[in-house]
């Protein structure tokens, strides 16, 4: 959900003057003494607030409301700093009075609907942002998203339709459509209704996925299959058709077909990353089981490689980890953490990628530094220990096994892997007898 926050507004002196109405009977020197004093505690409160000392900032402009008890530009000031006290209760009273002195001001509207949003007061912001929206239309989106969020999905479809007619479809917006097609499931519109509905207008793509959720809720797949393909026919361009089309043709293990929905999903902007890095892992788990596809995974990773908030070369790595194509996991897995080295699941699977070639040295470079960067987790302890073991340096094997054992909490099989290692540490070392108390403690370990 768009959150606003409002820009600072600056006003004109003007907007600060006593109206010659309410100082008609006032003697000019008083006038002017009080629109000193005015003036002068409004900008002490405009000071104070700046150095985030709302409390001054308060008596300051309490100061001006004695002085002009009808000013909508105090009681908005004061809502201001209320607001950031977290003091909810007295900015909401005070932003709603200013409102009330000036209805047409967007900007007193604005702040009340930031207290309603920051409170979770939803309903109230509601309200809020239907008074705002004449104002301004651009808060149409967010009414839609609190529509969406307190699920009155009625009016969320008629705002959804108005806002696609007026600007074009969304991402965000298609996914809010998805959203009550599933959720809502639009239960008074049956298959037959929507079987219709695609007949006299075929070019509506939601009737297709509606009738293709409603199909497979039933366990219909055949039949949310026909709709999908009706949907590829009738809407060429859809990339929704391929989304679906992409797992019936992995179902079939239609290999050639569920590649070309893949690249033509990860080629259109409309679906979201999020669902097609699920289609790209799907296809590397076909790929697993037929291994002829492998060729056309540089071509896919191709669309993820830039994007920092996908980890594809983690997966890819782990796919050809799987494959015990070593070589292949270890490219892929520096590559990943090259970008990301925190990641416990890449880096486990690149030390163990090192270990299945026997690059001690690597294994023990790479477990070195993350050691020192991440000096509370102990598997990197354990495989830096275990590459100095293999590296015949048994003083510097004990060292990290016996300090990193003691990270180890429930995780009996990797504390039986600690006493194991430096079980054979300690024998390589000359010192049977502690090399034979840890092999025991292993064992014990592995009875539990």
């Amino acid at each position: 959900m768009k959150k606003f926050v409002p820009k600072s507004k600056f006003l004109v002196v003007g907007m600060l003057c006593v109206s010659s109405l309410a100082l008609a009977q006032t003697e000019p020197d008083d006038i002017a003494l009080a629109e000193d004093d005015f003036q002068e505690a409004y900008y002490e409160s405009l000071k104070q607030k700046g150095i985030e000392n709302y409390d001054k900032a308060i008596v300051s402009l309490e100061k001006c409301l004695r002085l002009q008890p009808g000013n909508a530009v105090i009681y908005h000031e004061l809502g201001k700093n209320y607001f950031f006290q977290k003091n909810y209760i007295e900015a909401e009273n005070m932003l709603t009075k200013a409102t009330q002195l000036e209805p047409g001001n967007k900007w007193y509207w604005i702040d009340l609907y930031e207290v309603y949003y920051e409170t979770k007061n939803f309903n109230q912001g509601i309200l809020t942002l239907q008074k705002i929206i004449p104002l301004d239309k651009n808060y149409k989106e967010d009414l839609l998203a609190l529509y969406m969020y307190t699920r009155q999905y009625d009016k969320a479809l008629v705002l959804l339709n108005e806002l696609d007619d007026l600007y074009g479809k969304t991402e965000v917006r298609d996914r809010y459509r998805l959203d009550i097609n599933t959720q809502a499931g639009n239960n008074s519109v049956g298959k037959n209704d929507l079987e219709k509905a695609i007949e006299l207008n075929p070019l509506i793509e939601e009737n297709y996925i509606s009738l293709i959720y409603k199909y497979s809720d039933n366990n219909q797949e055949e039949k949310a299959k026909q709709v999908a393909l009706k949907m590829e026919q009738n809407i060429p361009n859809s990339e929704w058709a391929q989304v679906f089309l992409f797992k019936y043709h992995i179902n079939d293990n239609k290999g050639n077909e569920a590649l070309s929905s893949l690249e033509k999903v990860l080629n259109g902007r409309k679906i979201d990353k999020k669902i097609k890095f699920r289609m790209f892992n799907e296809f590397l788990i076909f790929t697993v089981k037929n291994p002829s596809f492998e060729e056309h995974l540089k071509k896919v990773i191709t669309y993820f490689e830039s994007d920092p908030e996908v980890n594809v070369y983690k997966e890819l790595g782990k796919f050809y980890y799987k494959r015990k194509n070593w070589n292949q996991a270890i490219q892929s897995l520096e590559k990943s953490f090259a970008t990301n080295n925190n990641d416990l699941e890449t880096n486990i699977f690149l030390m163990a990628s090192y270990e299945e070639v026997l690059n001690f040295d690597a294994m023990l470079k790479k477990a070195s530094e993350l050691v020192d960067t991440y000096p509370n987790q102990p598997e990197y302890y354990y495989f830096a220990g275990k590459a100095s073991l293999k590296l015949k340096n048994f003083k510097k094997a004990t060292d990290f096994l016996e300090t990193g054992i003691d990270y180890v909490v429930d995780n009996t099989a990797l504390e039986a892997d600690f006493c194991l290692a430096l079980a054979e540490a300690f024998k390589n070392s000359g010192n049977a007898t502690k090399g034979a108390e840890y092999e025991t403690r292993a064992n014990n370990l592995k009875k539990k």
